[in-house]
């Protein structure tokens, strides 16, 4: 019998469904569906599935003829993805230790994972063995923060203000922005030939607060970081001049790109 999952994990992935995927992680399942070249009929592995907005995406393209299963150790995110879509197999696990056996899958996906993995070589080891013999794998990792100004924005102000432990827990999610780094990561666990392929996308958010906020009071305590209440007020105070630049009719909306590293297993 599976524990209840606590009515925090649960509200904490239900905002996470609410802002961030529309804000910033929608936009790039379809690319990473195109890049595994997922259709009719394929069984599919979702890796860090979150909510599951790239499961959901591989599952209308399967249709009925194919299968696809989503992989996350936080069971809020999974409640939540299961009320989403129940009809995908969600299972609760790491990428280090994938729970399926050897040649389960015709193709394996993660999107915005990778980074956070304790043990990245042996997750993408893990990736190629579920995989069919001539399987595909597409994964996508952000491009270094330089190329999202707003974050390297916010960045320095958390450096200035707060101090360089809050932001490293910002710059955590762009650690594999190098591209030659990335492509020797595959290459060193044993995948074939690697294609990289860096694209735009657009970060969109309601305001300029709800996306400080979002990384303040939602990010950086995921990442071991708490800040005083004074600080957050001074730091949301600064950031409506900082990010004003950044305001469109309908909020606040700045570029932002990402690596999609494919390969096959051999």
């Amino acid at each position: 019998m599976t524990s209840p999952v606590s009515q925090t994990l649960i509200d904490a992935a239900r905002a996470y469904e609410a802002l961030f995927v529309p804000a910033l992680f929608q936009q790039w399942a379809p690319m990473v569906a195109d890049a595994a070249r997922i259709e009719s009929g394929d069984r599919v592995l979702d890796i860090a599935c979150g909510t599951g907005v790239l499961a959901r995406e591989a599952a209308r393209r399967t249709e009925s003829s194919g299968r696809v299963a989503g992989l996350d150790p936080n069971a809020g995110m999974l409640a939540v993805a299961r009320g989403l879509a129940p009809g995908i197999d969600w299972r609760d696990g790491a990428a280090e230790a994938l729970p399926f056996p050897d040649h389960s899958f015709d193709a394996v996906v993660c999107q915005f994972g990778l980074m956070f993995f304790s043990d990245r070589d042996k997750a993408v080891r893990e990736m190629l063995r579920v995989m069919v013999p001539g399987g595909r794998c597409a994964v996508a990792v952000w491009d270094v923060i330089e190329h999202a100004s707003a974050f390297a924005a916010l960045v320095d102000l958390l450096d200035r203000v707060a101090g360089k432990p809050a932001g490293d827990a910002l710059r955590a999610p762009f650690v594999l922005g190098d591209r030659q780094g990335l492509a020797a990561l595959f290459k060193g666990a044993g995948a074939g030939l690697v294609d990289l392929t860096t694209c735009s996308g657009t970060a969109r958010f309601p305001n300029i607060r709800e996306f400080v906020e979002a990384e303040l009071r939602g990010w950086l305590p995921v990442m071991g970081v708490v800040l005083p209440e004074p600080q957050i007020n001074r730091i949301l105070a600064e950031a409506e001049t900082i990010f004003a630049r950044y305001l469109t009719a309908d909020g606040l909306a700045f570029s932002i790109s990402a690596h999609l590293a494919t390969c096959r297993r051999p």
